[in-house]
């Protein structure tokens, strides 16, 4: 007979004594269990013991995490997280430089366990931790020549205690001295300083940027580009990466008017060469944390051309209007005329003439074309820069077209509007960075006006494609669904220069893509006639029956969800899965991503799904309501979604990719008798049905099949012709 549910078999350990092999039962109170085990190796004061996991994170067992105990899990009885705290208070205090460095190492490990922090945190050890850093280490700085290795496992051990006792979030960050933030910004600004020290540094005044405006003020007087730069010029991938979420985090906080400004100083430093020559090209492979940042600053740089984005041409702005005079000089290489030659008239009619073969719309008045926003001005910003960056390119398009028939032309002024407007779409211009994205592309960091660029490149290949297609104006639109096409079949595969890209989009002329789409279409097929959509309609049903059964059959796998923290380095993982006779949603925290299937046992939360009212997802869901820098975009909304149960109870996820949010979502709906309506489930139904079409229609091909069932022939006169077996 199985043991009841309720009872975990475990072993204890205590210092200096045999370990117990011990029932608990999880009914009883834990405070009643600590004193059987104290009482069994006769120790007296069990208030002041406590339970931990026997394993690299100590982690301290409480009422709310009891749960997670499992069969034949190794405890350890020790003293009491208040005792611990207690204890640690004092010895960080030592006057002795080795007791000193021991304590503060057992508080950088300890502090990692939310039960120890609070703890702490409630003697005031932050306030403790934070003086040490002002004033404290000062006492030792004379030390340093002939101790320094001792100075900075000191100086790492107090900042990482720090750093782990803030990262649970009991404290807020607005709290600290001015004083504090000049000591961590020291350390940061030094040339020499220890690995570990620098790293806590760079990572606390990151957290201090995200997590409160006005220390954003305070550490931006303390730190310079200038000074963060030498520490990308290093190898130590870690440190590279700590210092340009710094940056992330300066420009992300920056105001709006201050924000140009930041970029201006960041061409200055040619931070832009520098990651490329030292992370970008550098030997070590770049990982998934480096990425994020790289992906960070390639959004927020993009996100400067918003306003030029948002901002609509003044038609009475002279300034404005002489850049589409220049345009018109180096297109048909005239100066502007004097007032006095020639009738106003004439002059007018000249100029519409060649605003006409410049492509602009609105041939009388050019400028209010640029009064669409998006793109705004930005498309008159790119189509200067073609014209005085890649001036033969923009001549020879000009004229090419000028001297095409009106109808075959492709009108330079319009398609560069609606290019730029495309391009800003594809790099998501004016939207936050995602916190689970690492898709940056490296090309964008080989030029310093690297949209400019992409954009001469994309308007070229316009005008490529244009000519390929033989379009003409009607033709407007499907060119540039060709083109976006090309553009986004050519940035999937992650070109190392724009001179790549160019060269991935020579290999996507129009023919390729015609060759692509008719190799999709053979494998989509879809037939119109009547017989085979209503064969359609009667397989459709088995199909969706086969497509709920696999997301169910997924569930049952389960997925590893990310919790979303502060601090997205230290990365903290649950699992869920649905259990085989689809009745209960199994749950549980993981400490590290699963390489394998996760055991049963260690799920010990559950969900009956009777219990489940509603599937809530987007900015409905709970945990997307919460203020937060990098929460409130559109790619971690898509992936949302909550489980409502009983009384306003909520299970939160957040799905680790489009798919399995799609996955998870369908097979909770299927679980409540709802429609699955995701993206994949119509894909999946279009993939699986044309599939099924094709097979059941393989002995009729090259058979036209009618649009009507044949006639049913009239019936015999007489049945003479039956010949009778019997």
């Amino acid at each position: 007979m199985p043991p009841p549910a309720d009872i975990v078999k475990v072993a204890i350990e205590w210092p200096g004594a045999f370990p117990k092999l011990m029932e608990i039962d999880q009914k009883k109170p834990l405070s009643a269990i600590i004193k059987e085990v104290c009482e069994g190796w006769s120790l007296g004061n069990h208030e002041n013991f406590a339970l931990q996991i026997a394993d690299a994170t100590n982690f301290y067992i409480t009422e709310k995490n009891r749960n997670d105990i499992k069969n034949g899990s190794i405890l350890r009885l020790t003293t009491s997280p208040y005792q611990t705290a207690v204890q640690l208070h004092e010895r960080i205090q030592s006057s002795s430089m080795d007791a000193k460095l021991e304590a503060l190492k057992d508080l950088a490990n300890a502090s990692r366990d939310i039960t120890f922090a609070q703890e702490f945190i409630n003697l005031d050890g932050i306030s403790l931790l934070t003086q040490m850093v002002e004033s404290g280490t000062e006492r030792y700085q004379k030390l340093q020549k002939i101790m320094k290795p001792c100075f900075g496992d000191l100086l790492s051990f107090t900042l990482t205690a720090f750093v782990e006792l803030m990262d649970h979030g009991i404290v807020s960050w607005d709290t600290f001295s001015v004083a504090f933030i000049k000591k961590i910004a020291s350390y940061v600004n030094k040339s020499a300083m220890d690995t570990a020290v620098l790293q806590r540094s760079l990572a606390i005044l990151e957290s201090m940027v995200l997590n409160s405006q006005d220390l954003y003020h305070k550490v931006a007087q303390e730190i310079t580009i200038g000074q963060l730069i030498p520490h990308l010029q290093g190898t130590d991938q870690d440190i590279q990466t700590y210092t340009i979420a710094v940056i992330n985090a300066l420009f992300l906080k920056a105001p709006e008017e201050k924000r140009q400004e930041m970029a201006h100083i960041l061409a200055q430093k040619q931070l832009r060469s520098i990651i490329l020559s030292n992370v970008i090209r550098s030997p070590t492979a770049i990982n998934d944390e480096m990425a994020h940042q790289l992906y960070v600053l390639q959004v927020l740089t993009f996100n400067l051309l918003e306003d030029r984005m948002m901002t609509k041409m003044d038609p009475q702005d002279q300034a404005q209007r002489d850049i589409i005079f220049e345009l018109r000089r180096i297109a048909f290489d005239v100066e502007c005329e004097p007032n006095s030659s020639g009738s106003i008239e004439k002059r007018k009619s000249m100029y519409t003439r060649d605003y006409k073969k410049l492509g602009f719309i609105n041939h009388v008045n050019p400028a209010v074309d640029f009064t669409q926003i998006p793109p705004g001005m930005l498309a008159l910003d790119n189509m200067l820069y073609f014209a005085r960056h890649h001036q033969d390119a923009y001549i020879r398009i000009v004229l090419e077209n000028s001297s095409r028939e009106d109808k075959h032309e492709c009108p330079f002024g319009r398609s560069s509007i609606e290019l730029t407007k495309m391009l800003c779409e594809i790099l998501k211009v004016g939207e936050l960075p995602s916190e689970n994205c690492h898709d940056f592309h490296p090309m964008f960091f080989t030029h310093d006006r690297s949209f400019e660029e992409f954009f001469c490149i994309c308007i070229q290949l316009l005008n490529k494609t244009w000519k390929e297609m033989r379009a003409t104006s009607e033709d407007f639109n499907k060119v540039m669904q060709v083109v976006r096409e090309q553009i986004m079949r050519a940035l999937t595969l992650k070109p190392n220069s724009l001179d790549q890209f160019k060269s991935r989009l020579q290999n996507l002329s129009y023919t390729e893509i015609l060759k692509i789409r008719q190799s999709e279409r053979m494998n989509q097929e879809d037939f119109q006639s009547r017989p085979i959509l209503e064969l359609r309609e009667k397989i459709q049903p088995e199909i969706m029956e086969l497509i709920k059964q696999q997301r169910l059959n997924r569930l049952c796998e389960g997925t590893c969800f990310r919790k979303i923290s502060s601090r997205r380095r230290q990365d903290k993982f649950w699992y869920c899965r649905l259990s085989p006779n689809h009745k209960v949603l199994h749950y549980g925290d993981l400490e590290e991503s699963p390489q394998g299937e996760v055991p049963h046992d260690s799920l010990q939360d559950k969900l009956p799904v009777a219990d489940i009212k509603a599937v809530i997802t987007g900015k409905d869901c709970p945990h997307m309501k919460e203020k937060g820098a990098l929460k409130q975009n559109k790619e971690v909304l898509e992936l949302a979604f909550s489980v409502l149960y009983e009384s306003d109870e909520y299970l939160n996820f957040i799905a680790p990719d489009k798919h399995e949010y799609c996955v998870w979502t369908d097979g909770l709906n299927a679980l409540l008798g709802k429609e699955m309506t995701s993206d994949y489930t119509k894909s999946d139904m279009d993939t699986l049905l044309s599939m099924e079409m094709k097979l059941r229609l393989l002995d009729l091909e090259n058979i036209q099949i009618p649009e009507a069932p044949p006639p049913i022939p009239k019936e015999p006169s007489n049945y003479d012709f039956v010949y009778d077996c019997n």
